[in-house]
């Protein structure tokens, strides 16, 4: 497998290897979502309506980045975060869906439901789950077909019934019911969390990193997706649409239970601002190559969209 060295993490601020790498993930989904001829077209169509544009690259980002700690080669890497992008506008295809939270805007745009229906904004969630895993099993993504299988088989724990999904329908149960701290903690890991510590280990899978150093990426992985979820929470009780891109107020309107809800404003953000310091502790072995990721873990909570 090609290999690269990184740019150095103090020759660029954050801000902009985040947008760097935004565009590279961009490029990488346009050329993997190719529109086919025919009736499913349409398909493609919203696939890509769902994906492209998506921002910041969060998760595609903590994937090239922590692949950079290993040299890994930048088109290796920004295929993996391309499919952990599409992996993740899946999930909120369908969780935009009139049958799980009926949201109308996302990132500013109408949901994928409305700007096609909801037929095929169902499809195209399914096509782009597929198609991430397509994506993670070819030959291009790695030149080892143990990686290829780890990066697949850990992907589908992350967002299967012990991940995404199983926290999914842990949190519509729990719409209305009176939850323990210790319980939102264990959904918000699955629902949001286990994919964002994918995100960061699928890097340490692509360098083919020793199982420490594997361990550590996870477990920091694990702690900011802690903390992102709970400033999402944050960004619901007190932000603006305009400034989120969604609608806001809506898990106190649907009774969701949070840890906002629980702790209050406050204690939630010093919660998360704990986690983050955390994180970014998981990384002293890396040394200044990690001084990306720490900042990443200051951002998460930070951040205001």
């Amino acid at each position: 497998m090609t290999s690269v060295v990184g740019a150095a993490a103090g020759k660029t601020t954050l801000t902009q290897a985040m947008r760097d790498t935004a565009a590279e993930v961009e490029t990488a989904l346009d050329d993997l979502l190719p529109v086919p001829d025919g009736g499913e077209a349409r398909l493609g169509e919203a696939m890509r309506y769902a994906t492209l544009g998506g921002g910041k690259r969060l998760r595609a980002f903590l994937a090239m980045e922590a692949a950079s700690l290993f040299k890994v080669d930048r088109r290796c890497a920004a295929r993996v975060g391309a499919a952990i992008e599409m992996l993740h506008a899946y999930s909120l295809v369908h969780d935009d869906l009139p049958a799980m939270d009926d949201d109308d805007l996302r990132r500013g745009k109408p949901s994928t439901h409305k700007a096609f229906d909801e037929a095929t904004a169902i499809l195209a969630g399914d096509a782009l789950q597929a198609r991430a895993f397509e994506v993670l099993a070819e030959h291009d993504t790695h030149s080892n077909p143990e990686a290829r299988c780890e990066l697949v088989a850990s992907l589908a724990l992350a967002a299967g019934l012990r991940g995404m999904c199983g926290g999914q329908m842990i949190d519509i149960l729990a719409e209305g019911q009176d939850l323990s701290a210790e319980q939102i903690i264990r959904l918000q890991a699955l629902k949001t969390g286990r994919l964002i510590q994918y995100s960061a280990e699928a890097g340490a899978i692509l360098g083919r990193a020793a199982p420490l150093q594997r361990h550590m990426l996870a477990a920091y992985g694990r702690d900011i997706g802690a903390a992102f979820q709970i400033a999402d929470d944050l960004l619901d009780a007190e932000g603006t649409a305009e400034e989120t891109g969604k609608a806001t107020g809506k898990d106190a309107a649907a009774g969701k239970a949070t840890l906002v809800g629980i702790l209050g404003i406050e204690r939630a953000r010093a919660q998360a601002e704990m986690l983050a310091s955390q994180a970014a502790r998981h990384l002293d072995s890396f040394g200044e190559r990690g001084e990306h990721l720490r900042q990443l873990a200051a951002y998460v909570v930070a951040r205001r969209t």
